[in-house]
């Protein structure tokens, strides 16, 4: 079950002779509601549909086990008898707005990425918490238990209350160094410490599935498992890397740029270039830097859909094509790019605001996202080799982007290095392949062979690299400008 920020997806894995082949179950939208106190995320809905998606797998034969997997930093309240306390905020929420500001003038940022290794965003659970703590919002006063989304929907299908470690790493509330809630810093911002349930590994088995669920999907003995909850960490496991120094880039909503290492990576350079330390799968860290990504092709379509012009992604991607660049770029993690409304607009003005050429037609603003992305990825890959000291010379795109060959391509042109795309779902893959691991069906140790031998990435080599070097250099004058990095 993996649930992103647009869509659902509900896929059985089957495991068989060292491979992993993914069939499609059920698929459905994932869109926020708009309410007077804010924007949320549609949470009984989405149950629902994850129900449906188990019924439709039931049907092909028996199921082992399931695994949800959402994105990180969202949350749900539940009272003292396990009750929903309202729908649960969406990040992109505007209650946030200001709010890391006032938070870091009670706790530094130095302090927040040496204990929890996370880089302070607004977005992040402990900020969504430290905006409803100052406004005493009702809810937190009467919450007894804080549950991730993802943590959400295994409580509703197996009854265990609990966050699971990848999840949990994404909060900002969570000491990496100590393995638990950094109960001082919570309270330090007047957040309740008690909300805060227990913590337990990825590939842990919750139990049965409930009854009731289980007798209305025709399921049987289903195991609930708490995979690698995260999305994140659920795509890198499924990464197909023979070399152990690959990077990533974890390709949707939002592009993860990073890679894999032993132990959390808490230096000053780090912290200065906006690297992040999350959980991952398989006793490893993913140290990552956070870039706005298909969000901004997402939220132009959107807007185009609603002037009565919808377009797939596919055909916006063969406009980009054939439009001619206009050289004009654009840092996507811009703060006036997060929220939804008319990006068209935004981004236009943005490229009129630094001086650049406007693009004008769909083609050449898409053409302009997609390019920006590239060179944001070059940006992100420079930094992360200057910080560990090595070089990073393949880079694997999984997720939805990989299906994307304009973005495939352009990244390996601008960043001069070798791209393997895919797998597409690559957090499926990552969550059955961790699934099994639970289950006793394969080694830990085994599991970057069989994605290695379940994907099949097409390569793309860098073309007239060279050719890049100007606007990868107004790029970082850009970003210097807005972001104060060299």
């Amino acid at each position: 079950m993996d649930l992103g920020a647009e869509s659902g997806r509900c896929i059985v894995g089957v495991l068989s002779n060292g491979a992993v082949a993914l069939r499609d179950g059920h698929r459905f939208p994932n869109e926020p509601v708009a309410l007077p106190d804010g924007l949320h995320w549609d949470a009984l809905r989405l149950f629902h549909d994850l129900t449906a998606g188990l019924r439709r797998a039931a049907r092909d034969g028996p199921l082992a086990g399931m695994g949800v997997a959402t994105w990180g930093v969202d949350f749900a309240l539940l009272d003292r008898d396990g009750a929903l306390l309202g729908n649960p905020y969406h990040y992109r929420d505007r209650r946030t707005e200001g709010i890391l500001d006032d938070a870091l003038r009670l706790i530094t940022r130095d302090e927040l990425f040496r204990r929890t290794g996370g880089q302070p965003m607004r977005i992040n659970t402990l900020f969504q918490l430290f905006a409803m703590a100052r406004a005493r919002a009702a809810a937190l006063e009467a919450a007894a238990t804080l549950l991730m989304m993802p943590d959400l929907f295994n409580y509703w299908l197996a009854g265990e209350v609990g966050c699971e470690f990848t999840e949990a790493t994404t909060s900002q509330c969570y000491d990496l160094r100590t393995g638990a809630w950094a109960v001082d810093l919570v309270e330090r911002l007047g957040i309740p410490p008690r909300i805060f349930p227990r913590v337990f590994a990825p590939a842990t088995v919750l139990g049965p599935l409930r009854r009731g669920i289980a007798e209305g999907a025709g399921c049987g003995d289903l195991r609930v498992i708490a995979a690698a909850c995260h999305d994140t960490a659920s795509a890198v496991a499924a990464v197909p890397a023979e070399d152990p120094a690959f990077a990533y880039i974890s390709s949707g909503t939002w592009s993860l740029v990073g890679t894999e290492v032993g132990r959390p990576v808490v230096t000053p350079e780090a912290l200065a270039h906006g690297f992040t330390n999350e959980g991952g799968a398989l006793g490893r860290v993913c140290f990552l830097k956070n870039v706005t990504g298909l969000w901004l092709l997402q939220a132009c379509r959107s807007w185009w859909a609603a002037e009565g012009e919808d377009v797939s992604y596919d055909a916006l991607v063969g406009e980009a094509e054939a439009a001619s660049s206009v050289g004009a770029f654009v840092n996507p993690d811009d703060e006036r790019f997060l929220g939804p409304g008319d990006m068209p607009a935004r981004l236009r003005r943005a490229c009129r605001e630094t001086g650049q050429p406007v693009p004008q037609t769909r083609g050449e603003l898409v053409r302009c996202i997609i390019e920006s992305l590239a060179l944001r990825y070059r940006w992100v890959l420079d930094r992360l080799d200057r910080i560990l000291g090595r070089p990073t010379p393949v880079v694997h795109i999984v997720g939805g982007g990989a299906r994307n060959a304009l973005l495939c391509r352009l990244t390996a042109d601008v960043t001069g290095r070798t791209v393997e795309a895919g797998p597409v779902e690559a957090t499926a893959m990552g969550n059955v392949l961790t699934q099994a691991c639970a289950l006793g069906r394969l080694d830990p140790r085994d599991v970057r062979a069989v994605a290695r031998r379940s994907a099949w990435p097409v390569v793309y080599e860098p073309r007239d690299h060279a050719r890049w070097a100007d606007a990868s250099e107004r790029f970082g004058r850009l970003v210097a400008q807005q972001e104060g990095q060299p």
